[in-house]
């Protein structure tokens, strides 16, 4: 059995697997759907898109004192979604001195879910699937 552990950078996400023969862990780069599903995920809490948008309204980077005023939970949750958020590379966070000011990842952001909605695409004739085999109803001809 490996482990595996998720590293998020601003544009990619990396899978860290442990490679026995190096005794060491070893990227190899999430395909395309690994990365939506992880994006997804860490979106599909209300505070995590509220936070996401006060971040895109507001300037795009802001500290987070003022990110866990604006909820009525405490800071500890704030940072727990902050840290999902982080994770999935939604958002990158600078230290300044003792606080730390998050920065929303719009490249990212737009790159995955401008991804995602690409995959809705309605075919193209050329990408419509066609039977190879004889249809069972021929025009004009009668039985």
């Amino acid at each position: 059995m490996s482990a595996a552990v998720v590293v998020c950078q601003p544009m990619y996400v990396y899978r860290l697997a442990f490679d026995p023969a190096f005794g060491r862990f070893s990227p190899g780069v999430l395909n395309t759907l690994d990365a939506i599903e992880i994006v997804f995920a860490a979106l599909s809490h209300e505070v995590r898109r509220h936070i996401v948008q006060l971040l895109s309204h507001l300037g795009g980077e802001l500290p987070s004192g003022y990110l866990a005023k604006r909820f009525p939970h405490s800071w500890p949750t704030t940072t727990r979604h902050l840290h999902v958020l982080e994770a999935a590379g939604l958002v990158s966070v600078r230290h300044e001195g003792r606080s730390c000011v998050y920065r929303l990842e719009r490249d990212r952001l737009r790159h995955i879910v401008g991804g995602w909605l690409a995959l809705l695409d309605p075919p193209t004739p050329e990408l419509t699937w066609r039977s190879p085999g004889p249809r069972s109803v021929t025009k004009g001809q009668q039985r």
